[in-house]
This record gives structure tokens, C-alpha cells and sequence, in this order.
């Protein structure tokens, strides 16, 4: 009850609406929020008011330790990136099971299975007020949090913000390790950026996925992944979502996190596949901006050394995606670490 107590009452004062939230497990129906995409473990809803009221739902998942393994009482949070969803993290969620931990997994608001509002202020610090609100939720005190690209931004604003709820933090090739707007980026209308969204279709993301994610290369398994998001982007939820995912792009330019990797307190682990060259508004600045975008070979080694005591694992072959591209190195690499810290 000490727990229970105590990230209700930080909650209500992050968020007073939110402390009043419940879990739901009712049946959930094939089309959830605009995705029909099926899940690999069973999903529930967290249901929360949020801004002016609205009653909003997160989707997740919630993977006990596996029968085989001897339960390390440690929950680990795995957030997800924009172009991705919870189930991504598929493989993942499977080996940290089976290492002994508790797995949850959810969807963002404005992603995938959860809620897409019409009129919502799209912030880190709302999404991981929202994430605080689910853990509190689920009576969950203390977790690892493992976030990747869009996520991983996420993680360290999460870890910012509640850094007494976090043991460990992972940022698997994070976005957010350099500033683009100040590096000279144009900043995109809300308009201009749904306009682009709505074009999105199987060969734009998966062109874009297979030149940043995956070094040029393509696997077939990729294309689960990519007909995901096809599924959302032309779903029964086709106008909001766009709408949101062009509210995550404001997002993400304008609510750097790079000035504050210095004030992190956890434990925490850098895993980047060097290959990767995302960089949010790249592909509509000019040319000599372009240039000095998305090098992770050295944004990695840069941002290792901002955070204190931070480790830092590369994978010099990989690019964004290193969790799906080479699952067995990566999970080897990453119990090795959690199994030292």
C-alpha cells in the first residue's frame, strides 16, 4: 500500500484528471482506435480522462515472467517509436520473459491501438504523464524502461520526469540525440506535415523504412511491420490519425531533449546501430543542412558521454531498427547488460 499511495499522490499533482483512472480487460474488438493489425499477446485498456475531460484509452499488453524462468520481480517498459507500435516489440518482450521479467507494453495516445483525440496538445511530458498514469494503474512502482526512436525520446523524458519510478533506462537508437531545428531545419506547418501524412502508402514507408531502418537492406519479415502502419494510415481512423502522427512530428521538433541528457539520474544504456541516419525534417531542408544530420556513428558517442555513467553498446552494421534487424545480437547484448546492472 506504501507504493500505491505514494505514485497516486505524484500523479495527482503531475495530472489531478488522470489519478481517477481504471484498468479495463473487457473484450476488445478487432478494430481497436482504427487498427485491426491482430497483437501477439493479449490486449487490454486503460482507460483515463485527459484534457478537458476526455475519456481517452490506452492499449497494452502485459507479459508475466515466462513459465519457465525464475521471476526476478522487475518490470520492464517498452516503448515504442512513431512508425512503430507495441507489438514491435514482439521478439523482445518474449526474451525478457523469459529472463524473468514483466513485460508491459503499451500503445501511445495517437498511436496504433490506443485513442486518437481530435483536439489534444501532443507533448513528452503528457504522453509519459499518460504512461505514469498506466503504471500507477497496474500498481507498478519501479520499472526498467527500454524505449526505441521515438520512444526512446520518450524513455528519457519519462526518466526526467519521474527518475525516483525508474531503476534502469535503455535508448535503443533514441531520435532526439541532436536538435534539428536549431541545426537549420525548417519548421513544418501542422497543415503541411498532415498533408504529407496523409500520402503515406506501402512504398513510402517501406522506401523510407528500408533506407533508414534497415541500411538498404530488405528481409520479408519486414513487411509485417510495414503493413501495420498501412493499416492505420488508411484504417477506419485514416484522418485523425494522420492528424495525430502530424502532431507528433511538432512534437518531436519542437521539445528537444538533448539539452537535459546531463540531468539524468538512472542507469542507463545506449544502443545504437551506427548505420542509422534518421533525422526528423531531413528530407525537406536544404542540402547543407542535410549533411549534418542523423550521423549516429557519432550522435551515439556524443550523447554517451553527456549522460553520467553511461554505457554504450554500437552496432556498426546496423541501422535504426537493431531489435528486428538482428534480434539474437541485440537481446544478447542487452541481457548482458542488465544482467551486470
Amino acid at each position: 500500500m506504501k507504493f500505491h499511495i505514494s505514485v497516486l499522490t505524484l500523479f495527482s499533482l503531475v495530472c489531478p484528471i488522470l489519478a481517477d483512472a481504471i484498468t479495463t480487460s473487457q473484450k476488445i474488438p478487432d478494430d481497436l482506435n482504427g487498427s485491426n493489425f491482430t497483437y501477439p499477446f493479449p490486449v487490454h485498456l486503460y482507460r483515463f480522462s485527459s484534457q478537458h475531460g476526455q475519456t481517452l484509452e490506452m492499449a497494452y499488453m502485459d507479459l508475466p515472467p515466462s513459465a519457465t524462468s525464475t521471476p526476478n520481480n522487475k518490470t520492464a517498459l517498452l516503448l515504442h517509436g512513431r512508425n512503430f507500435c507495441s507489438a514491435t516489440w514482439n521478439a523482445t518482450a518474449l526474451v525478457l520473459a523469459q529472463a524473468g521479467y514483466r513485460v508491459i507494453l503499451p500503445d501511445q495516445v495517437g498511436f496504433c491501438k490506443s485513442s486518437k483525440p481530435e483536439k489534444y496538445q501532443f507533448s513528452l511530458q503528457q504522453l509519459a504523464a499518460n504512461t505514469l498514469g498506466l503504471l500507477s494503474s497496474l500498481h507498478v512502482e519501479n520499472v526498467t524502461v527500454i524505449g526505441h526512436s521515438m520512444g526512446g525520446m520518450l524513455a528519457t523524458r519519462f526518466s526526467l520526469m519521474f527518475p525516483q519510478n525508474v531503476s534502469e533506462l535503455v535508448l535503443v537508437n533514441p531520435i532526439g540525440l541532436e536538435d534539428w531545428l536549431s541545426l537549420g531545419v525548417p519548421w513544418p506547418s501542422l497543415d503541411t506535415t498532415w498533408t504529407s501524412e496523409k500520402a503515406a502508402n506501402y512504398s513510402t514507408i517501406r522506401a523510407y523504412e528500408q533506407s533508414t531502418y534497415y541500411v538498404n537492406t530488405w528481409d520479408p519479415s519486414y513487411d509485417v511491420w510495414v503493413n501495420m502502419l498501412v493499416g492505420i494510415y488508411w484504417g477506419s481512423k485514416r484522418e485523425v490519425f494522420t492528424w495525430n502522427q502530424a502532431q507528433a512530428v511538432d512534437m518531436v521538433l519542437t521539445q528537444p531533449v538533448v539539452y537535459e541528457f546531463p540531468l539524468l539520474k538512472p542507469k542507463t544504456l545506449l544502443m545504437v546501430g551506427d548505420k542509422d541516419n534518421t533525422a526528423i525534417g531531413k528530407a525537406w531542408s536544404p542540402p547543407d543542412v542535410q549533411k549534418k544530420l542523423g550521423h549516429y556513428d557519432v550522435l551515439g558517442k556524443q550523447v554517451a558521454g553527456m549522460i553520467p555513467g553511461a554505457s554504450l553498446i554500437e552496432f556498426g552494421d546496423l541501422g535504426h531498427a537493431p531489435h528486428i534487424q538482428a534480434p539474437e545480437r541485440f537481446h544478447g547484448a542487452l541481457l548482458g547488460w542488465l544482467g551486470g546492472s
